[in-house]
């Protein structure tokens, strides 16, 4: 070239690049009037890409602003959670950028499953298990740091089948957390050989992957709430029952003895008699259902508080020292099912007073694997249970309780050996 002029095209400091001039007409050389015309048209080009810059960035913005408009908006109108994790993980993939985007929530004992997905594969994905222990899943729920892979495919704690088999190539997992627990993980991915994950799409993720965490928490809140509501109605309905229907049958079957003690005949005084028993046998019945719709110890307790309460009653009216042993989390895990629980173990108790005859009894809350055991044991003088009453009302209502929980019942006991009452309860969302 015999002629050649260059200026920088850069604006607010930043460099974008450089413009050229060859090869003037005639080959002249150029001038000071061509080298400031070059720096002028630069420094226009530098201001145009520096306003298309800018312009992309608050578009960018925009959209995430109307993306969290949206899940917020979702939450808030009580969409279905499925469905609000779905447009979490649309989300994420689209303004990140990526090729694939996943959720992953606990799905029960040492498992993640993925609930929702969005993008390549997504159909091979959702619905999909894998284990927490030995993952980057499980590495970024017990850390509650995100992790940024280079290459998914060829890492070996990726347990994703769809993933390793999909030509992944960068991955960036960050997690779910609500208030210092980390619920699951939001994973997004591309293809191999495309762009790998920087600092931006960490943190745009993270913010994905909160938006998640608040959509799984409300659900469970608002499942809670569902739970404490239909147990405030079956308090009000328990007290409606006790307050008035047994009050009322109870001053029928008072008036009806009076009546009796008057009567002359003595028929009519067994007739009398057979009513009044009857009404004791409803109102024993009704008094059943009453403690069927409301286990009141649980008003203001835990589980484990409840089972400390029951043990203390059986010390203090049957004389039989016993002992609690509870696991937190094992009872953690069945709060929607308390009332029942407490009924199970009241049901177990009450037969230790009425015929166990023992002196130290034992009640013991704890996990086995995937399921939570619920064990009453106690020395007393034992049965067989072969020779039990068929249908008996005390062990009926323990099988039906614990059949209509998804669990069964165990009785092992012998003579002068004692009785160990085993309620065993599958629960799916245990966690690991």
């Amino acid at each position: 070239m015999r002629s050649f002029l260059g200026a920088p095209v850069s604006a607010r400091g930043q460099v974008f690049g450089n413009l050229y001039l060859t090869e003037k007409h005639d080959a002249e050389a150029f001038t000071d009037e061509d080298e400031r015309a070059l720096v002028m048209l630069a420094g226009q080009a530098g201001v145009a890409i520096e306003n298309a810059r800018l312009y992309e960035e608050a578009r960018d913005r925009a959209r995430r602003l109307e993306a969290v408009r949206e899940i917020a908006t979702a939450i808030l109108d009580g969409t279905d959670p499925d469905r609000v994790l779905r447009l979490v993980a649309r989300h994420a993939r689209e303004l990140v950028g990526a090729d694939l985007a996943t959720l992953a929530v606990p799905a029960g004992p040492g498992d993640l499953v993925v609930g929702a997905a969005d993008g390549v594969h997504a159909d091979e994905l959702a619905g999909t298990m894998f284990p927490i222990e030995g993952s980057v899943s499980g590495e970024v729920i017990r850390t509650g740091r995100t992790v940024v892979l280079a290459d998914a495919a060829g890492d070996r704690r990726v347990r994703q089948p769809a993933l390793r088999a999909g030509g992944f190539g960068p991955a960036l997992i960050a997690p779910l957390p609500v208030r210092g627990t980390v619920l699951g993980t939001l994973l997004v991915a591309n293809a191999a050989g495309r762009r790998p994950f920087g600092a931006a799409d960490v943190q745009l993720t993270e913010t994905f992957a909160e938006q998640a965490a608040v959509a799984v928490e409300h659900a469970r809140l608002q499942q809670e709430l569902d739970r404490l509501a239909v147990l405030e109605d079956r308090e009000r309905i328990a007290k409606e029952l006790h307050d008035g229907v047994i009050q009322a049958l109870f001053a029928v079957g008072l008036g009806l003895q009076g009546s009796a003690m008057l009567a002359r005949d003595p028929d009519l005084q067994r007739r009398i008699g057979g009513a009044v028993e009857e009404l004791d046998r409803v109102i024993g019945d009704l008094r059943n259902y009453i403690f069927g719709l409301r286990p009141g110890i649980l008003a203001d307790r835990q589980l484990d508080q409840a089972l400390h309460r029951l043990a203390q009653e059986l010390e203090h009216k049957a004389g039989v020292v016993t002992v609690v042993e509870i696991d937190p989390e094992a009872a953690g895990t069945l709060a929607d099912v308390a009332p029942d629980i407490v009924q199970l173990a009241r049901e177990a108790l009450s037969n230790v007073s009425r015929h166990a005859q023992a002196t130290t009894c034992r009640v013991s809350l704890y996990r086995d694997g995937g399921a939570v055991v619920l064990e009453v044991d106690d020395d007393g003088q034992g049965f067989d249970p072969t020779l039990a009453r068929p249908g008996g009302q005390g062990l009926g209502n323990l099988g039906a309780r614990a059949e209509s929980l998804g669990g069964r019942v165990e009785i092992d006991s012998r003579s002068s050996e004692g009785t160990r009452v085993r309620v065993q309860l599958t629960r799916p969302q245990l966690p690991n």
